[in-house]
């Protein structure tokens, strides 16, 4: 059983301005210390940026309007808590306490994956799909039940009938939709509005990529400060994310589907 959003839905749009703040640090330099929390709807997008590099409230503005559209920004930002910098300085050391669990996808998850990214592809807008078994639930704004039944014609389709989504009709807030973008690789910790520094990210994605390798579940903790986690130097784990976030684009692009 797996629940899977697209990019058009509320909270992903929240992951996607996120992520796009992240992109703009990482142009800035080459290692930014960053963490984003995005709340937004019904035209209003509120942001906090906690962040050793400043971002112009105009291309913050550029970038949710882009992705979000029309809606008024509330933007505050502050520098990073002194005891978290002071954490990097002279290596890269784990930036985040925390316990973390790769899991092999299942054919299920995968299914469902390329079944919601065949329907964004043909319908843009906020859309959530279930698969349970044979069971497939479809819920899709902004297309009716025939178009969808040509293709899927044994699936629950809108269940209330056809709807509009997006950021008037739900709000949307940063990792909200974890089972989403890691499956069963759920834990503690939100994958998105972060730097490579943050276990969140770099400790996530390396058990995600290293369970899919095994075909066997991963399950690691660290804290704050450890230059080693999983028996491999940190830093070498922050740069098998970062290998990976620039495979898939970005993390913007992460942000749209998640790990899968």
């Amino acid at each position: 059983m797996i629940e899977k959003v697209n990019p058009g839905h509320p909270d992903k749009i929240a992951d996607r301005i996120a992520g796009a703040l992240v992109d703009w640090a990482y142009t800035a330099h080459k290692d930014p210390r960053i963490a984003v929390e995005v709340l937004l709807g019904h035209g209003n997008c509120h942001i906090i940026a906690e962040t050793s590099v400043h971002i112009p409230e105009t291309s913050v503005q550029e970038i949710v309007s882009r992705i979000a559209g029309d809606v008024m920004l509330d933007y505050l930002e502050v520098p990073q808590d002194i005891h978290l910098a002071e954490n990097q300085d002279g290596g890269v050391r784990c930036g985040d306490n925390g316990i973390f669990k790769g899991m092999p996808l299942t054919e299920e998850q995968k299914k469902l994956s390329a079944i919601a990214r065949s329907i964004y592809a043909k319908y843009p807008y906020d859309g959530k799909y279930v698969l349970n078994g044979e069971q497939l639930i479809i819920c899709q704004s902004n297309a009716g039940r025939a178009s969808l039944a040509e293709d899927f014609p044994v699936a629950q389709i809108n269940p209330l009938g056809d709807w509009t989504g997006g950021t008037d009709v739900d709000s949307g807030a940063t990792n909200r939709k974890l089972g989403s973008d890691m499956a069963d690789s759920v834990t503690g910790g939100g994958l998105h509005g972060k730097d490579l520094s943050k276990a969140d990210v770099s400790v996530n994605i390396h058990a995600f990529l290293k369970a899919q390798r095994i075909g066997a579940p991963v399950e690691l903790c660290c804290a704050i400060g450890d230059e080693r986690v999983d028996g491999v130097p940190y830093a070498e784990i922050v740069e098998e994310a970062r290998n990976y976030v620039r495979s898939v684009g970005g993390f913007e692009k992460l942000a749209e589907w998640g790990l899968f």
